[in-house]
């Protein structure tokens, strides 16, 4: 798709995650809703319609909503964090409506292999239980083998953030905000990936402990996603889970 000319713009990543938001609601409402009202109304008053580049999450699915996730089924988030997304993705929509500002957003499956630490989002051992074992460390994996979810590697993910921003705002129709592609996998497929890329040493390392409340808000997720819109616009999956491992390997071990 033809690119329009560089104009300013700036991303909004800033959120506090899933767990912790589910564990305090006030917390969330003030950073994940208020915070993200707050950045609105800055790029307002700029008077320039900036592009803003908002990060949602497939946490706004749930409920009722039929399988598959298509670009046209409603949100029904089951989770606070997924509510204070859903929220922010109206306010974009509208405050682009206005012309007071050039808002897209994009709904980010699950990042894995995510560098760094463990963080309170209920979805971190995605990366916890590669990212460990692949630097020598235990990890605890608090869900089955069979529990599928829906991924993308961290270099794809910047890379379809920088398209977004460069998006022409006419090809994003009267809605702003949309699933971002990923690819569905297993708990144990990520593993042989894993295994498959650097041997079979870092499985070793997974001890199995379920977790009943990492478990409660994971599998209220939806992960069947059919994301034509952003795939149309030029978003790109990984390939395979292996290439998810070997960019983390490439890109962000220490």
């Amino acid at each position: 798709m033809p690119r329009s000319r560089p104009i300013p713009s700036g991303y909004l990543l800033a959120a506090i995650v899933s767990a912790h938001a589910e564990e305090d609601f006030d917390a969330g409402m003030q950073i994940n809703m208020m915070g993200t009202l707050n950045v609105l109304e800055s790029a307002r008053a700029l008077g320039t319609k900036p592009v803003v580049v908002f990060t949602s999450s497939v946490a706004v699915y749930g409920g009722e909503v039929p399988d598959p996730i298509t670009d046209h089924s409603f949100l029904n988030p089951q989770t606070s964090y997924g509510t204070q997304k859903a929220i922010s993705e109206l306010l974009i929509n509208d405050y682009s409506r206005k012309g007071f500002i050039d808002g897209r957003g994009f709904r980010l499956p699950t990042i894995s292999v995510r560098p760094g630490k463990p963080n309170r989002a209920a979805s971190s051992f995605m990366s916890s239980i590669l990212r460990e074992p692949l630097n020598g460390q235990q990890a605890v994996c608090p869900v089955d083998e069979d529990f599928l979810h829906c991924y993308l590697s961290p270099r794809r993910c910047v890379e379809n953030l920088i398209l977004g921003a460069e998006i022409p705002e006419a090809a994003l129709g009267e809605n702003r905000c949309m699933a971002m592609p990923g690819k569905i996998w297993s708990i144990r497929q990520v593993i042989d990936a894993m295994t498959a890329v650097a041997g079979p040493e870092p499985a070793t390392l997974i001890r199995w402990e379920a977790q009943p409340d990492v478990q409660r808000i994971v599998r209220g997720w939806r992960y069947d996603l059919r994301p034509e819109k952003s795939v149309r616009l030029g978003m790109q999956t990984d390939e395979s889970f292996e290439e998810n491992i070997r960019y983390y390997l490439e890109d962000d071990r220490p």
